[in-house]
């Protein structure tokens, strides 16, 4: 007999038929009641009839096809023709997906698959809370993201609506369009038909420009001059001589606590005193305030795993300070610095409340036209502007979680 280890492969046993069926049933009876929109004429025989297709698809899947690879698809099939025949294509490809989903996971939970990633010891009721609170923590993810996952397919409505029409629900081509995005960059006038007139399109293309430039121009020098402090400070906070470091933390990182409409009033009586406040100027360092606590808090966070003792070593063959900042002390918290930066970028590219007050009609940015877009003439291009800043916020956050991995891995924190 050989006196080598058997590898051991841990085989959950396959629960009973009825529970993949009441569980998978359970779910398309959810679906049902979501299909029934309140009506509760429906409600109970769309639960039933969702409930026993879905249950179907799981029992043929497990029975007869045995494969993930075979059940997704056939659960599609299924359901999208269904679907097509009572709601038609919008609908019968929603509810395609939806079955492929139950295809997929009726093998998970036949086969005992949802038990591979929990200890072998696990009591049932465990198991349910594992993926009970993970439910939970999705449904709160999707009840945050659903506004903004309505917004976008509404800004290429071709009609000047904030809902969905007939042609956008059934997927006609026709039905949507560019509109709105290109009405921001030209002067295009509208059809004749349109809800807005030729006039108020060229004042609102316009404004609409002025608020792209005064954005990013506000925001790139107040993320300039917010980097440049808050890297300062957050330097000067991490050393263990300086004085008063809690009190200068707490003041300085205060911006973030304290209602921004009372930092907006404050700022405003102050800035107007000196002559700052409607102008460029003054809402340039108001954002930038608004943004070096940030900038701290994400170098201060860098700063805590540098090692001292490479400055240490620089100053003793002879460099000045400036030298060893930028060749030894900068590049190791550059990840920290840039997202700050993106950080205080995102700050000012956002913000409303401080221009609100202290903007003039040549210092509107984009959030501020949004808001007087929305009061004084509501207009689809408010949609496609959302999206933009929506597609612009996603990815300087991916900018910003590639530069964490990138420092965690430059601090030996990541095994990647």
């Amino acid at each position: 007999m050989s006196d080598q280890p058997q590898s051991y492969r841990y085989i959950p046993p396959r629960p009973p038929v009825w529970f993949t069926l009441a569980w998978t049933g359970g779910f398309g009876a959810l679906l049902g009641f979501l299909t029934a929109q309140g009506n509760f004429a429906l409600m109970i025989p769309f639960m039933i009839a969702a409930g026993i297709m879905v249950a179907a698809i799981a029992y043929v899947s497990m029975t007869f096809l045995g494969t993930r690879k075979l059940a997704g698809p056939f659960g599609f099939i299924v359901a999208f023709a269904i679907g097509f025949v009572f709601a038609g294509f919008a609908y019968g490809l929603l509810v395609g997906i939806l079955g492929f989903i139950f295809g997929r996971m009726a093998i998970w939970l036949s086969t005992g698959e949802y038990r591979l990633n929990q200890p072998p010891y696990v009591t049932s009721k465990e198991v349910l809370w594992f993926y009970s609170f993970r439910t939970i923590c999705g449904g709160v993810f999707v009840f945050l993201m659903a506004p903004i996952i309505i917004l976008i397919p509404l800004s290429f409505n071709q009609e000047p609506y904030f809902s969905f029409t007939a042609g956008m629900l059934s997927l006609d081509p026709d039905a949507y369009s560019l509109r709105w995005y290109m009405d921001i960059l030209h002067n295009g006038m509208l059809a004749p038909e349109a809800a807005i007139g030729w006039w108020s399109d060229m004042w609102n293309n316009a404004q609409w420009i002025r608020s792209v430039r005064n954005s990013f121009f506000i925001g790139i020098l107040a993320t300039l001059l917010a980097t440049g402090l808050g890297t300062l400070a957050a330097i000067g906070l991490s050393r263990s001589e300086m004085p008063y470091r809690r009190a200068i933390m707490a003041l300085l990182i205060s911006p973030m606590i304290v209602p921004l409409v009372i930092i907006a009033s404050g700022m405003f009586f102050t800035f107007s005193s000196i002559g700052l406040a409607k102008t460029y100027a003054g809402i340039i360092i108001a954002h930038a305030v608004l943004g070096i606590p940030f900038v701290i808090i994400t170098v201060t966070a860098t700063l805590s795993g540098f090692d001292n003792s490479l400055t240490m070593a620089a100053a003793n063959m002879g460099a000045s300070p400036a030298r060893t900042f930028f060749k030894v002390q900068m590049p190791l918290i550059l990840p920290g610095v840039v997202s700050g930066a993106l950080f205080a970028f995102i700050t000012s590219f956002d913000e409303v409340v401080v221009v609100l007050q202290m903007a003039d009609v040549k210092q509107r940015t984009i959030p501020r036209q949004m808001f007087s877009g929305i009061r004084e003439q509501i207009s689809p291009t408010i949609l496609a502007v959302a999206t933009i800043l929506v597609i612009i916020s996603i990815g300087l956050l991916t900018v910003v979680e590639l530069l964490r991995r990138r420092s965690e891995k430059m601090r030996g924190m990541s095994p990647g």
